[in-house]
Order: structure tokens, then C-alpha cells, then sequence
């Protein structure tokens, strides 16, 4: 038998206990567990190479956490959304380019292709972070979160490459 509450207030101990149910608010978790299991989903030849999952974590800390409070605190949503929804996508964007560079017994991933991608890892993370967690307000909001970022970018703190043509094809640019 189940039974579906909107929530627990009422519940006792006990009864929870017996029944064994296990409520969460979603805002109560926050966002680090979302982004750390989604890191571990990442296909293994990505996490692997040369620095690639330590600037994806330092892509997250620099810019998510801040990106959300702005959100909250400067912007008007046409619909309202949670920040684990907002984070949720951002992720899903991303993965939408990493699955490319997914190793299987047909398909391997050569070192260049690699390098383009650590590369280009900055802008992509960007480019998510302004279509997931951007892309909920209105117009004058957009424009505001565009002004974020820019900012954001530019802070000396940050250190943000966005390569431009002739850097994506000096391999040495990035390391």
C-alpha cells in the first residue's frame, strides 16, 4: 500500500518509521550532491584526461552558486523553478557535448579531439550556464544575466579562456 502526501508535518516519528518513508525537501539537499553525481556519470576518458575534471569542479564553483543567487535575488522568472531543476539542465546541456567524446568499442577518442575539447570547456560551460539557469527569466532579466556574466568573466579571480580561432588549433595554449 501507498499513501502520497504533500507532506510530513503531521507525521510522527514512529509512523515514519514503520512505514518507511523518507521525505526531503529539495532545497534541504542544495545543489553539491546533484553536481557531484552528475560528475561521476561523466564518461570515464573525460574524467581521465590531464585536468579536465578539476576545471569542471572549479567551473562549478566559480560561477553556479552565484549564477543562482543572482537569479534569485536580481531576476524576475515568467515561471518559477528550483535551483536543483536550474543545475539539473545545466548539467543536461553539457552533456549533450560531452557525449561526443564518449569512448566504445567502435569509436575512439584521439588525443586532439581531446585537447579541442579541454579547450573549448570554458565556453561550453558558459554557454550552458546562460541557456539553463539564464534562460528562465524575462527579457530585462536576460539582459541583466548577460551583464553577470560578462562581469563574472572578467573578475581576475575567475580566469575564464575563451579561445579564439587560431587558439583552437595551437595545442599549446592549453597547457
Amino acid at each position: 500500500m501507498m499513501f502520497e502526501v504533500e507532506d510530513l508535518t503531521v507525521a510522527s516519528p514512529a509512523t515514519v518509521s514503520r512505514c518507511g518513508m523518507i521525505y526531503m525537501e529539495p532545497e534541504s539537499l542544495g545543489i553539491q550532491p546533484l553536481i557531484d553525481s552528475w560528475i561521476q556519470i561523466i564518461p570515464s576518458n573525460l574524467l581521465a584526461y590531464k585536468g579536465f575534471k578539476a576545471r569542471l569542479v572549479e567551473l562549478f564553483s566559480l560561477f553556479v552558486a552565484d549564477a543562482l543567487f543572482f537569479l534569485r535575488r536580481n531576476l524576475k522568472e515568467l515561471l518559477t523553478s528550483m535551483n536543483n531543476n536550474l543545475v539539473q539542465s545545466l548539467c543536461r546541456i553539457l552533456d549533450c557535448f560531452f557525449i561526443l567524446y564518449k569512448e566504445s568499442e567502435l569509436k575512439k577518442v584521439s588525443e586532439d579531439e581531446m585537447k579541442l575539447l579541454v579547450v573549448g570547456l570554458d565556453s561550453l560551460f558558459v554557454f550552458a550556464l546562460i541557456w539553463s539557469i539564464g534562460a528562465t527569466t524575462d527579457y530585462e532579466g536576460r539582459e541583466k544575466f548577460s551583464e553577470f556574466v560578462r562581469n563574472k568573466i572578467t573578475q581576475k579571480e575567475v580566469k575564464v579562456k575563451f579561445p579564439d580561432t587560431d587558439q583552437i588549433y595551437n595545442y599549446e595554449y592549453i597547457l
